[in-house]
């Protein structure tokens, strides 16, 4: 069964990251949840549901991390961690990546259940 990690934030992220080497890892990084449970990013809310369903499609040992990017105001600064790190490069969110390649879905592909699904079965 896949293992899910909730974290918030870059350095909670990296963390994720770290304590999973080893195994297959993905990301979904979305706009942070308020105190009600939503996020600000309507594009995440659409694509949450359709990652969650479609994640059963990964090996059976791996682990998708969940991230939130901080509150609308940080994310649309074109200068924050997550568009800086040369490791992510984020340009929108949702952000779906597969950890250690160069595979990423972004924005509507995302809630898209047949590329979804298909990205996480893919070797």
């Amino acid at each position: 069964m896949v293992k899910e990690v909730h974290v918030e934030g870059h350095d909670a992220y990296n963390k994720a990251v770290e304590e999973n080497k080893g195994s297959t890892t993905f990301a979904l990084f979305c706009g942070s949840k308020d105190e009600n449970g939503g996020s600000w990013c309507p594009d995440c809310v659409v694509a949450e549901p359709v990652v969650a369903k479609s994640v059963k499609a990964a090996p059976a040992d791996a682990v998708l991390i969940h991230c939130g990017v901080g509150k609308r105001d940080f994310w649309k600064d074109q200068s924050n961690i997550f568009r800086k790190d040369p490791k992510l490069l984020l340009k929108s969110v949702p952000t779906l990546l597969k950890i250690g390649t160069p595979r990423r879905l972004e924005e509507a592909k995302c809630a898209d259940e047949s590329l979804v699904q298909m990205f996480f079965e893919e070797d």
